[in-house]
């Protein structure tokens, strides 16, 4: 991550500039979910990316390589010291300005901002999990307040679509992790519970060395059978939105599905080759997006 993101020369950010400097951020990384799509009407496009810039930059300074883990949690601090100083209205860093104005006129709840830093501290110093349970408190502080903002930037504030729209990036994120475990892996971290490693056999030092083996195949399997479910139990929330969000949502779930499929068709060999979304994937999601009613 270059330095100049996290402190642009610039301080004094008009709205119009902070938003284009985040949605230039947002279209210059590659994801497997849509980021700013243009599905979503204009006027919310600024907004989401506001948002991904914030939790973009985090996210790097927690992975930041070259970098002790007291520098990335002193960067953490520093980015939520910022946070806290544009909610009054003192933001010098576009992402900051940008954020500021869309929780004004949004009425944002800014407490999904520092849940988010939350888990990206922890990310910085907790490497293993013993449960399930403690990994879906992982992802109850990194993932699922983002579908929360999202919600809440098209004035949805309805618990229930909230409790779904947590199950949905729980999977996400979940997804996220078993794509992954070759790259986590190598950087010393597993995501899998460590009480399913013992269930089914695998060492930890098979993830790590990227060891695959019939047991590792086991295990992915079951993690991903309940990512599935996760997904499903979240997909209601589609049917309450109206088009486009409605679709965006669709698009992402179905993303994520992919990722899954992929996943299993390859015989769970996520230690040595990462699945992710291409190209050609598009056609085949868009169409059975615009199917699957």
């Amino acid at each position: 991550m270059h330095r100049s993101i996290l402190a642009p020369e610039r301080t004094d950010w008009s709205t119009a500039d902070a938003y284009d400097w985040c949605q230039r951020l947002a279209v210059g990384h590659y994801e497997n979910f849509p980021v700013a799509s243009l599905l979503l009407p204009r006027t919310a496009r600024p907004h989401i990316a506001a948002i991904y810039a914030f939790a973009r930059i985090a996210d790097d300074i927690a992975d930041e390589p070259g970098m002790s883990n007291e520098e990335r949690l002193r960067l953490l601090n520093d980015w939520e010291k910022q946070l806290l100083e544009a909610k009054d209205g003192r933001a010098t860093h576009p992402v900051f300005a940008a954020l500021s104005e869309s929780a004004f006129r949004l009425t944002i709840d800014y407490s999904l901002f520092t849940h988010l830093l939350s888990a990206f501290r922890q990310d910085v110093v907790k490497h293993r999990y013993m449960s399930f349970n403690e990994l879906l408190d992982y992802c109850r502080r990194s993932a699922n307040p983002v579908g929360r903002l999202v919600l809440q930037i098209f004035n949805f504030r309805d618990e229930r679509m909230f409790e779904l729209s947590d199950a949905i990036c729980t999977a996400l994120q979940l997804t996220n992790f078993w794509q992954d475990m070759s790259v986590d892996g190598s950087a010393g971290r597993i995501y899998a519970p460590l009480e399913d490693l013992r269930r089914f056999g695998v060492a930890e030092e098979d993830i790590l060395l990227r060891r695959g083996s019939a047991s590792f195949a086991n295990l992915m399997a079951y993690q991903v059978s309940r990512t599935r479910e996760l997904f499903h139990q979240g997909r209601p929330l589609i049917a309450m939105l109206q088009s486009p969000v409605s679709l965006e949502i669709r698009l992402t779930w179905a993303g994520g599905m992919r990722i899954l499929d992929k996943i299993e068709s390859s015989g769970y060999t996520v230690l040595q080759t990462r699945p992710r979304l291409r190209w050609t994937d598009g056609p085949t999601l868009l169409l059975q997006t615009l199917l699957d009613r």
